[in-house]
């Protein structure tokens, strides 16, 4: 089997997170095939790298820097546990760290992966691909209410003369000069102060 390759650039690192996840409690995987990137940009199928290239990315909220070293190093040593196993299709994978792969079970480590390579590089189907793109063509949503498709106006509505002035109607309604007024105070239930 070919030896792993390193991502190294960060739109490698953008491409494949736009493919395919698969998750586990040590690490995040993220992964495209080559092949699906080339078909989208127009280049020319002779122009795709063969095999299985792989990046990481921990953060530093996973630990301080000689933490992160380690669990770099753990998952790389993982990997070369796993090369025999692993899927060697020309695809980019991406390894988001977690905590917990600092003091995770080596076997666990290398079991997470078998898991995880083969998932996430496997070809898209159409119906990943529509789902895909119709998320992408979806309009975005503004913080406000979306837009009513009714035209607003100040004006009243058709039926109601516009010459007549708006009388209050209701409890707290004063009908001799048509004008709404403040509702009198309701005393409370249990002989307190007065609601209102």
């Amino acid at each position: 089997m070919a030896t792993i390759g390193r991502l190294t650039q960060r739109s490698d690192f953008l491409t494949a997170a736009s493919g395919r996840r698969f998750h586990t409690e040590r690490f995040s995987a993220q992964g495209r095939l080559r092949s699906e990137c080339v078909q989208k940009s127009g280049e020319e199928p002779a122009a795709v790298a063969e095999g299985l290239r792989i990046g990481f990315t921990i953060t530093k909220r996973v630990g301080h820097a000689t933490e992160r070293n380690r669990i770099r190093r753990r998952l790389r040593a993982a990997l070369r546990a796993a090369e025999d196993v692993l899927p060697s299709p020309a695809a980019d994978v991406v390894l988001i760290a977690r905590r917990p792969a600092l003091s995770a079970a080596f076997e666990t480590l290398i079991e997470d992966l078998r898991r995880a390579v083969p998932i996430v590089t496997k070809p898209q189907t159409r119906k990943d691909s529509a789902g895909e793109a119709a998320v992408r063509s979806s309009p975005r949503r503004g913080r406000g209410k979306p837009a009513s498709d009714k035209p607003t106006s100040d004006r009243p509505a058709s039926g109601a003369d516009s010459t007549m002035p708006l009388l209050a109607s209701g409890p707290g309604a004063d009908a001799s000069q048509g004008r709404a007024t403040a509702p009198s105070p309701i005393p409370n239930a249990c002989d307190g102060p007065t609601d209102g």
